[in-house]
């Protein structure tokens, strides 16, 4: 299972990542642009990520254990939360928080870091 810990300690990983409290909660954001790829959840149990709004129905439709939105908080924003507990392993956790660090970096940052810049080919 994973803990926030490993949020912390994976998404910390990535380049340009830096950890800040905000709303009382750790979020993780890139230096520099501010811009919040990740963050924890009250409880630390959950967190949130980017995701386009297109795809999240889908997600949480597929695994309605995994994926949810915070009604009045989620909803106009490109935002997803996870249920830590929910996950296979920390290869799944790596992916999505790998895939919402995409989301917010930068053109000059992804150009920097291209073995993180697109996703493997299928």
């Amino acid at each position: 299972m994973a803990t926030a810990d490993d949020v912390r300690r994976i998404a910390l990983s990535l380049p340009g990542a830096v950890e800040k409290l905000a709303w009382g909660m750790p979020t993780f954001r890139l230096d520099g642009g501010g811009r919040i790829f990740a963050a924890l959840g009250e409880d630390d149990q959950s967190m949130g990520v980017k995701c386009p709004k297109e795809d999240r129905a889908e997600l949480i439709a597929a695994e309605p254990a995994k994926f949810f939105l915070r009604p009045g908080h989620d909803d106009n924003y490109a935002w997803l939360r996870v249920r830590l507990a929910a996950l296979e392993d920390e290869a799944e956790l790596y992916a999505i928080l790998l895939d919402s660090w995409r989301q917010a970096a930068p053109r000059k940052l992804l150009a920097a870091h291209p073995d993180l810049a697109a996703p493997p080919p299928s």
